[in-house]
């Protein structure tokens, strides 16, 4: 990449000031925004190239490199290539005697030639992995996380469906830094390498210098935002409506694309679900797409078969009842249960008889009572007490 590509993203020159360049990433991160700019991808690849010029260019360090070699690199030190030293990869020997090392199959003290030869290449090869000299992407794009929203809703709006207003907390982007975390006047050195970018590791009598993991090896944190510190987001309570469709239940979920937290540095935003809890009914049990009712008939329509009328989800239904129906049998209504989230079919209601027997208040129920028992001599509870 040549020197004019970074300027050009911003629109300015070479040698343009320090607060021009800042005027600049603000206007532009301003017009491309993802979160102003939804579904446009065009927009979200320009926000992110004018992010990386902005995060060289407004680095004064960073800045100078890439004036000098018409790019910049992590590895390249401030005063040329030349300053970081003959070495391997960032691997320190000093303070170590490696000449006449003891460890297993050297060539013990005394015999440098050996000590150095293919028993040390096996002791690097298990304990220092060569850096690739890549510093983390501290301006990528990562989406934002997902959030969930529990509504409760009544029987008959989950059957009919409703219209309900919601109350969400979800982050947005940070209206101060338009989501990149960042304040004025360019990154801070990383407190934990002191701006080296890299930290030294032990291992046994061994170190290793690797990236340094609080800032990736970039040696530079973004200096803090005002307003969001360098989270990128703030928290924001939005209201709106969302229609939940006829046949939700309890423990479904209803996506809302974009409408979680926002993402960093252009990110997309994550996904609302909203968790349906439905209330109960009186007389309606549902289970899944199926309803069940239990109705009440006299011991005379059970023996004689009658037809009956039964609540339904539709208003009231006939039910015919075949003589000698027994209590808690079950008659089922084709499509008369719930709608379905996966089909376009409905569940069926399930009718469950219970015969209610009459009290013998008076004489004459007695008699007729025992003149049926002489009539139907039979013990119900036949072979109930036999051994097994």
């Amino acid at each position: 990449m040549n020197r004019r590509d970074f300027y050009e993203m911003l629109g300015l020159k070479p040698g343009a000031s320090a607060e021009n360049i800042r005027k600049s990433y603000k206007r532009l991160a301003r017009k491309y925004h993802p979160d102003l700019n939804p579904g446009d991808g065009s927009a979200e690849e320009r926000f992110k190239a004018i992010s990386e010029a902005y995060d060289v260019l407004g680095d004064p360090k960073k800045r100078k490199i890439y004036d000098q070699y018409g790019y910049y690199s992590d590895q390249i030190p401030p005063d040329g290539p030349a300053a970081s030293g003959p070495g391997y990869a960032g691997f320190d020997f000093s303070g170590f005697d490696l000449s006449g090392a003891d460890y297993p199959g050297a060539g013990g003290r005394g015999d440098p030639q050996r000590g150095f030869g293919s028993s040390f290449r096996d002791i690097f090869s298990q304990f220092f992995t060569r850096d690739s000299g890549e510093p983390s992407p501290q301006g990528a794009a990562r989406p934002g996380t997902d959030i969930e929203h529990h509504l409760r809703i009544g029987f008959w709006d989950a059957i009919r469906g409703v219209k309900a207003r919601i109350s969400v907390v979800h982050e947005e982007a940070c209206p101060t830094c338009f989501g990149t975390g960042s304040g004025t006047g360019g990154p801070v050195p990383c407190p934990e390498c002191s701006g080296a970018g890299k930290v030294r590791r032990p291992a046994g009598v061994l170190q290793f210098t690797v990236s340094c993991p609080q800032c990736g090896g970039v040696g530079r944190l973004p200096r803090g935002c005002p307003t969001c510190g360098t989270r990128g987001r703030v928290g924001k309570t939005d209201s709106f409506d969302v229609r939940i469709p006829a046949g939700v239940q309890t423990g479904s979920r209803i996506r809302l694309a974009g409408k979680g937290n926002a993402g960093l540095h252009g990110g997309r935003p994550g996904d609302l679900y909203i968790v349906t809890e439905v209330g109960s009914h009186p007389y309606f049990d549902r289970r899944g797409d199926n309803v069940y009712t239990a109705v009440p008939v006299t011991i005379t329509e059970a023996g004689l078969g009658a037809k009956i009328e039964v609540p339904t989800l539709d208003g009231r239904a006939a039910l015919k009842v075949p003589p000698g129906t027994q209590s808690g049998q079950k008659f089922r209504l084709r499509g008369k249960g719930a709608p379905s989230l996966r089909s376009k079919q409905r569940g069926d209601h399930y009718v469950e008889v219970q015969v209610r027997v009459p009290r013998a208040a008076d004489e004459r129920t007695r008699e007729l009572l025992r003149e049926l028992g002489r009539l139907h001599p039979e013990n119900p509870r036949r072979g109930l007490n036999k051994k097994t």
